[in-house]
């Protein structure tokens, strides 16, 4: 009877601890959609942050595609030419394009290489940013964008970044 107890009681431990790491947000049917697919899911990403000017970006779509502890994390170049990087919240995202980001910003992927396994998945995605929808290309890069796919939809766990801007030259490869 002890023994049952016992590992009764570690089960439930086990459990809770099972449900505390599973990403959380609340449900919302009209971006439903958005979460359907690894491709829907990058699909969004990239639309509620391309804009005009001005033109207010539906952060509620944007924090609706990430998992409750997601990162964003851009890698950067100090003025003495040292590599490092930044971690950001959704939220601290948000705060840093909304004060950041005057002119339009329009994001495009151009290439995406996806593997997958179980509930796991890693997009690498090559894209072009304009400051007009129709302008010259600003930048390029490649997102490397983690997903976690629970039995009902993906969640954006993490992207990380590195655009030419730093210096590189994206390979042909991930042009094509």
């Amino acid at each position: 009877m002890k023994h049952f107890l016992i590992t009764t009681v570690l089960l439930i431990c086990m459990s809770s601890l099972t449900f505390a790491q599973t990403p959380t947000t609340s449900v919302n049917d009209k971006y439903t959609k958005d979460v359907t697919t690894e491709s829907a899911i990058i699909n969004a990403l990239y639309e509620v942050i391309s804009g005009e000017p001005g033109e207010a970006r539906d952060w509620e779509r944007f924090k609706y595609l990430f998992a409750k502890d997601a990162f964003l994390i851009p890698t950067n170049k100090s003025t003495a030419g040292v590599f490092g990087y930044r971690k950001m919240t959704p939220d601290e995202y948000i705060n840093f394009f909304s004060t950041r980001i005057k002119t339009g910003f329009f994001e495009k992927e151009l290439k995406h290489e996806l593997v997958s396994f179980g509930t796991i998945a890693h997009v690498f995605s090559t894209y072009e940013t304009k400051e007009t929808k129709n302008g010259p290309v600003t930048n390029r890069g490649i997102n490397s964008i983690q997903l976690f796919k629970d039995q009902n939809r993906y969640y954006i766990m993490n992207i990380f970044w590195c655009a030419e801007s730093l210096g590189f030259t994206l390979p042909p490869a991930s042009l094509k």
